[in-house]
């Protein structure tokens, strides 16, 4: 490839057209899970799908429970579902077997991993050269399989899409010891990969912080970009006038999606427990589940917090029609989590128009969105009686509520869209891709 080739390949690129590349993404949560990442992985892969780039999806089977049945509330989708239903147009997806033990114990979990570890490296090492390889990180060190293809297939750039941190979020939910094995043999595969990588993507400063501070992580560039939801999914509401407060119509509060090690509740259920004696009209509706899920459950009914309804998992249809009749969506955060993890119900919540309550630390990302936009409010753990204050003034006055409803859907469609920031993705895959170019015409001309 002589040098005006190149050019002309570059500016082809830039351009958004032609020099289609063969693209793989890899992560145990894909299409059509309801997993947030396996959205994600759909919005990227559809997108650089419609520019003519060959992706490919490796993924497993996923967890996600489908749906409310009163005599079957924990149906898992089948793999000839996910085979057959809600495929990508241009994409091929490839479902990878896994024994879907779930998340019960860890060592279920690690038996999970590590069959989607083995069968997803023979998948990469099958496929033909790829020019770009993204991996997330279910399960944790998974870009291993892309530094596999990589070795047979020099050319091949690594991208890692840091979805969260470890081993620093096991060792903060106490699920491994700090300094232990397994703690030291994460690190020391982390320093591993982090030598091969070609670009991290990180969901926000803190969390590019956490990863700077591993020495290794700092020999390929860090970027930021934040999760988002597809804006052709959240239509702008017709008319943010969500009247609530009353007993005919209560003032709701929604937290939905993971109830994990990174999530704290007890502020929640203190507030819960005053509003119940002094504002009956405020309720409160959790959707999701998680290694608390259970606990939580249990904690409703022994304390008789009956203005809590628990609904575990729900369809995405019946996730939209709470949404639309909730009136604030309620993310938290455990302080040791700050830079480990980024929440990701804070996309969609915003995208419907709900002023955001977050109980966490400062400077995460949801505490920059907050400050950022004027959506919500940002309180600590711990601070019930700031909550219990924050609900009642919202509930009280339509016109403070309604202020922070119409800046939640326009943080929204600023900054956590996807026509917001798959271009940005766009320009890390491209550049990338760029030094495959670059790499061949130098060869070439030599």
């Amino acid at each position: 490839m002589d040098c005006l080739s190149y050019v002309a390949l570059v500016a082809c690129r830039s351009n958004g057209k032609g020099f289609p590349l063969k693209i793989t993404i890899v992560n145990q949560f894909c299409p059509p899970d309801l997993s947030p990442t396996a959205r994600l992985i759909a919005s990227l892969a559809q997108h650089r799908a419609e520019r003519d780039d060959h992706v490919t999806v490796v993924g497993g089977q996923g967890y996600t429970v489908r749906l409310q049945d009163a005599s079957e509330t924990t149906n898992r989708v089948s793999a000839a579902a996910l085979r057959s239903s809600n495929q990508l147009s241009g994409v091929d997806i490839k479902h990878i077997w896994t024994p879907r033990l779930g998340k019960r114990t860890f060592f279920h979990r690690c038996i999970d991993y590590l069959v989607f570890y083995m069968l997803a490296c023979v998948t990469l090492l099958r496929l033909p050269q790829q020019d770009v390889i993204i991996c997330l990180t279910t399960p944790p060190l998974i870009a291993i399989t892309g530094l596999i293809h990589k070795l047979f297939h020099h050319n091949a750039r690594i991208i890692l899409w840091n979805m969260d941190c470890y081993p620093e979020v096991l060792e903060r939910a106490k699920t491994i010891r700090a300094n232990g094995l397994i703690y030291r043999s994460i690190s020391l595969f982390n320093r591993l990969v982090s030598t091969y990588l070609d670009h991290i993507v990180c969901l926000d400063p803190s969390m590019r912080d956490l990863l700077e501070a591993r020495n290794d992580s700092k020999r390929c560039p860090i970027s930021i970009i934040p999760n988002w939801e597809q804006i052709d999914s959240f239509p702008p509401p017709a008319k943010v006038d969500r009247k609530g407060g009353n007993d005919e119509q209560p003032f709701t509060i929604l937290y939905s999606g993971n109830m994990g090690h990174g999530h704290y509740f007890e502020t929640l259920l203190a507030a819960a427990q005053i509003t119940k004696r002094r504002t009956p009209s405020i309720r409160f509706v959790m959707t999701g589940g998680g290694v608390q899920a259970d606990t939580l459950r249990q904690r409703i009914n022994k304390e008789q917090l009956d203005n809590i309804a628990f609904e575990g998992y729900v369809s995405t249809e019946r996730l939209r029609i709470i949404q639309q009749t909730s009136h604030c969506a309620l993310i938290t955060l455990k302080d040791n989590m700050l830079g480990c993890m980024s929440p990701s119900k804070l996309h969609a919540s915003l995208a419907m128009g709900l002023p955001i309550l977050y109980l966490g630390p400062l400077e995460s990302n949801i505490d920059d969105a907050v400050n950022a936009y004027q959506c919500g409010i940002s309180l600590r753990q711990g601070d019930t009686e700031g909550l219990v204050d924050a609900l009642e003034m919202l509930a009280s006055s339509q016109d403070i509520w309604q202020g922070f409803a119409k800046r939640s859907r326009y943080a929204f469609e600023d900054h956590y869209c996807d026509k917001k920031n798959l271009p940005l993705f766009d320009a890390i895959i491209d550049s990338t891709s760029l030094q495959i170019l670059k790499y061949s015409a130098i060869k070439n001309a030599a």
